[in-house]
């Protein structure tokens, strides 16, 4: 039986509790994620953290306020970003939507050193007006190509060793005198030449936690090798062989010779691209494919899907056309305008979708773009490419590794993948080579590596308790609608989903009950962790539509997305406290 920690209760609070770099928080009542979205201090005073794309992290904050105080004029603010690129595509993108002369918002680039190990971390800022804040922010949540809260420490710590002098030293900020160029790696990819000794120690201490071994100190050629692992993981190739032995030798050519556990020979891990998180990846999809395509056409956003996706198939471009029911009259629609002549430039869907858990017909889709010649992207985060087989029909799939694929709830990070079997494939692999930077800072690849090794069986038992829940909910009577795989177009999921024994629905469900003050019962007495996100190790629930839809909730509510939705991700405790939490939760509604 696998322990699990008690869930936070008080509001504000981390989850998992007493975890520095948390990527969820504790809204444990109805309320308290109501007052969440009006940004009421009786929850948002309290908060320790948050989901890091909504919620800047303190220590982002900290270091933040510190270097606008050193480069800003008064009343200025600023945002953090990795690389100058991401910078100077903030900036563009404000420009567009706050109307002040060229200037007002400016780009300084910097260098943070340790001393001690001469590891260079270059830092970006985009400084502007306060009131153009939210603007920034827009673009930090879109986009997902933000700092890391790790970088954040350690950039922290550097800077705090040295807090008794005046002024920075040229050896901690090192401002440059050009603004142009990137490096191919920000963040611990750096081909640096490793002694045998080194990289055995490497080896031998593959497992130990990056605090207890090295401190502070960046285990560069170590994040390496976590990428490379990781690359293959996600790849499905070569899964189980060591961090730091024969890992690294593996051969490519070998990879592509293989049929892997993704099931199309030719895929290997250079067809795997790191981002700093999943909507990173998502963003850079949609880049890449007005790269190689015709720009000036929409593309298609097909099902009702995690909001920012939406929101940058809008923003960016010649904007989309949102089929939000995602069903096969959205397909006949679709055909109907293709047919009449009008191109698109590329399709989005999540399979399953999120949080209403539909399946497109992505066989179907996949025929029209073959006929009318548009690229497939399918997030396959809430699937997991443990259940499903999505990348023979997509030309990219794209996926949060922050979800069940790391499960614990701790750092960020995303994943794009290139089917090798796409007629667009050598095009996308040849933008690639021009937009790709690796932005995954050193010390979360490592906590990302370590996480995921125990992916798959997490996988497996987190599909059986959901199943077995969603069984047991279906079938109550104070339960309206469960939407969940099994149950909500199921044909199309079937139909991608593995013949294996340990492929299931996934672990993530919505259930809906009569009115909104029954789902605020409900929720208020589940005694599951309960705060944004999805794919933990544990339970956790949250009242969806509220917190992903507030200022929209009647227009969620014309593509069924009921303001009284709760969704729920099921974790790993054992299935019968699992089955007795949400009874006594549902026995507590009148």
């Amino acid at each position: 039986m696998i322990q699990l920690p008690e869930p936070p209760t008080t509001a504000g609070a981390a989850i998992p509790a007493h975890t520095p770099h948390a990527v969820s928080v504790t809204l444990p009542t109805w309320q308290d994620n109501i007052y969440y979205e009006e940004g009421n201090p009786i929850v948002t005073s309290k908060m320790e953290c948050g989901y890091p794309r909504f919620f800047i992290h303190p220590l982002i904050q900290k270091l933040s306020a510190r270097l606008v105080a050193k480069f800003g004029k008064p009343n200025d603010s600023c945002m953090l970003f990795p690389s100058h690129k991401v910078a100077e595509s903030c900036r563009a993108f404000m420009h567009r939507y706050y109307q002040q002369p060229l200037g007002t918002i400016r780009i300084a680039e910097f260098e943070i050193v340790a001393p001690e190990s001469h590891e260079r971390v270059p830092i970006h800022i985009v400084l502007f007006p306060q009131d153009a804040f939210p603007i920034a922010k827009q673009f930090w949540q879109h986009s997902g190509d933000i700092i890391s809260s790790r970088m954040a420490e350690y950039c922290l710590s550097i800077l705090d060793g040295k807090q008794n002098s005046p002024e920075p030293t040229k050896q901690e900020i090192k401002p440059k005198l050009t603004l142009g160029g990137r490096s191919q790696s920000h963040y611990g990819s750096k081909h640096t030449k490793q002694s045998k000794h080194e990289e055995e120690k490497v080896s031998e201490e593959q497992t130990t936690y990056l605090e207890e071994r090295y401190g502070r100190n960046l285990p560069v050629q170590f994040a390496k090798n976590a990428k490379v692992a990781l690359r293959r993981r996600i790849a499905g190739i070569l899964t189980d062989v060591s961090v730091g032995d024969r890992l690294i030798t593996s051969n490519v050519e070998e990879q592509r010779q293989l049929k892997g556990e993704r099931g199309i020979q030719g895929l290997s891990e250079e067809d795997v691209y790191l981002y700093p998180c999943g909507m990173s990846a998502i963003f850079h999809a949609h880049q890449n494919a007005m790269a190689i395509g015709d720009a000036s056409l929409k593309s298609v956003c097909f099902g009702f899907p995690y909001t920012d996706t939406l929101k940058i198939l809008q923003k960016w471009g010649a904007g989309c056309h949102f089929y939000g029911l995602g069903e096969d009259k959205c397909i006949d629609e679709l055909e109907q305008r293709l047919q009449a002549g009008e191109r698109v430039l590329s399709l989005f869907c999540e399979l399953p979708s999120n949080p209403l858990l539909k399946s497109p017909n992505l066989k179907r889709l996949r025929s029209l773009a073959d006929q009318y010649g548009f690229l497939i992207v399918v997030d396959e985060t809430i699937g997991n490419f443990c259940n499903v087989d999505v990348l023979s029909w997509a030309d990219v799939v794209v996926s949060s590794l922050t979800k069940v694929f790391s499960g614990d709830s701790n750092v960020m990070g995303g994943s794009l993948v290139l089917n090798p079997k796409s007629i667009y494939y050598k095009q996308l692999k040849d933008a690639l080579k021009h937009d790709y930077e690796d932005l995954v800072w050193s010390e979360d690849a490592v906590f990302l590596e370590r996480n995921s090794r125990t992916f798959k069986e997490r996988s497996k038992i987190i599909n059986q308790n959901a199943e077995a829940l969603c069984d047991f909910l279906v079938s109550h009577e104070k339960v309206q609608k469960v939407f969940y795989p099994k149950y909500v177009c199921r044909e199309y999921y079937d139909a991608v989903k593995h013949k294996t024994e340990d492929a299931g629905y996934g672990g993530l469900f919505s259930v809906l009950l009569k009115d909104e003050k029954s789902a605020a019962q409900f929720f208020d007495t589940l005694k599951c962790a309960k705060g944004p996100s999805l794919g933990t190790n544990f339970t956790l629930a949250c009242p969806y539509t509220i917190l992903a839809h507030y200022t929209e909730l009647d227009w969620a509510n014309e593509y069924g997305v009921s303001r009284f939705l709760v969704r729920v991700s099921v974790g790993l405790e054992d299935r019968e406290k699992l089955l007795s939490m949400f009874k006594e939760a549902l026995d507590a509604v009148n």
